[in-house]
């Protein structure tokens, strides 16, 4: 084996690991009791708009960034800003230095987004393996899954003790990811096009691709779906956990709460490629957003204990979707636009979940509390939605060429 070789092999090799330790979120159960015990609720609620634009606005130009400036730098600077972002909100004193601590949280997750999937792509194609990438894909999602698991239980326990340690320790974990980072190797890339102008027209070659359109839907209306039971599952866990009195050890329960969505989404990951076997690609994207549908269509229907246990299935979609969906369109993209693409994919799917959700408020009571009638018509309208959309992805999907053409008999 060469030395590029060697390197690249080395890369797949630590890729899951980077994988694992940018998974752990220690604090990703108990952030909103924190935040609300150290300023307000609703700075809290403040805070977390904060995060999210942050996402948004970064999300493509760091995604540009990648494509020009390189994988590993982009991957080290990620999560250097994830570690000083989780410092800032373990010393928060006061609403500027917590927005400020978001907004780099934000930014280390937006230098992540795409590159690290065109990383290890990029690895494999200098290897060779291209062929592998989907087997990859979910290897990585599986250590990721792991690590949210692991640091939801943990992090659950530790907030029991104190709420600021959870973020210490995503700190350091933030540390081992910017560790494991400068230990990769940058994959070679080819530029076949010069700077912005000349990434415009690659992006608008790959968008010229029916199967890159439809899975850009997919990916786009999947986000919100799979995003719903977040916002709107809330009213169902805490009323849960008020019912059988465990109020005071809600941190606890909810990092368990998590944990569980995460281990069931881990066992999924273990049945998905067998799975996409069986089904074809075709089969388990739409299987996985039909899912997602499902899910919603309980909660309109069910506010019992029935509700919360379809909750633990929210990541399963994701597990079943998330390596295929990449698989599929890592081969098809240039090397100069590939983080591009996929920022653009996930801003799209953030603006589109974005403008729903200021639909559904305005269909709101204007009530300290909303009520359940309010919640299912919501949700109503949102399976309705997804029902058309699923059914219009799926005749269409043959014309668009979802399944890859079976490789030629060898002779």
């Amino acid at each position: 084996m060469n030395t590029a070789s060697a390197s690249m092999a080395e890369n797949l090799r630590l890729y899951p690991w980077f994988k694992f330790a940018q998974s752990l979120l220690f604090w990703q159960a108990v952030w909103f009791l924190y935040f609300q015990q150290e300023v307000s609720p609703a700075a809290a609620i403040a805070l977390y708009a904060v995060y999210d634009i942050s996402v948004t606005l970064l999300e493509v130009p760091l995604g540009v960034l990648s494509d020009r400036m390189g994988r590993k730098r982009t991957l080290i600077a990620g999560a250097l800003s994830g570690a000083v972002g989780s410092v800032l909100l373990a010393m928060g004193d006061g609403f500027l230095v917590f927005a400020a601590g978001q907004v780099l949280i934000g930014a280390g997750a937006a230098f992540a987004s795409g590159t690290d999937s065109a990383t290890l792509y990029e690895s494999l194609a200098a290897s060779g393996r291209e062929d592998e990438v989907e087997t990859q894909e979910t290897r990585a999602l599986q250590f990721s899954l792991w690590g949210f698991a692991v640091s939801a239980v943990a992090g659950g326990a530790m907030a029991l003790w104190s709420f600021p340690a959870t973020f210490w320790a995503a700190a350091v974990a933030m540390l081992v990811a910017l560790a494991l980072a400068m230990r990769l190797t940058e994959p070679p890339r080819e530029q076949t096009v010069g700077p912005t102008i000349g990434q415009i027209g690659a992006l608008r070659a790959a968008m010229a691709q029916p199967v890159l359109r439809w899975i850009f839907v997919l990916a786009m209306v999947m986000y919100g779906f799979s995003h719903l039971p977040f916002v709107f599952g809330q009213p169902f866990i805490a009323s849960a956990l008020a019912d059988v009195g465990l109020g005071d050890e809600t941190p606890l329960v909810s990092g368990a709460v998590s944990a569980v969505m995460m281990w069931m989404s881990f066992f999924a990951s273990l049945y998905a490629i067998r799975l996409r076997g069986r089904l074809g690609l075709t089969g388990i994207l739409l299987l996985a957003f039909g899912m997602q549908i499902g899910l919603i269509a309980v909660l309109t229907l069910t506010q019992s204990w029935i509700a919360i246990a379809v909750l633990f299935l929210r990541i399963v979609p994701d597990a079943l979707s998330h390596p295929f969906k990449m698989g599929r369109i890592q081969p098809l993209l240039r090397d100069e636009v590939r983080a591009t693409y996929v920022s653009m994919q996930n801003l799209a799917g953030k603006l589109a979940f974005a403008v729903s959700l200021f639909v559904a408020a305005g269909a709101a009571s204007n009530v300290a509390e909303m009520p359940y009638a309010d919640i299912r018509a919501i949700l109503g309208w949102y399976v309705a939605a997804g029902a058309m959309i699923w059914t219009g992805l799926a005749l269409t999907a043959r014309r668009a060429g979802v399944d890859p053409a079976p490789p030629p008999p060898r002779t």
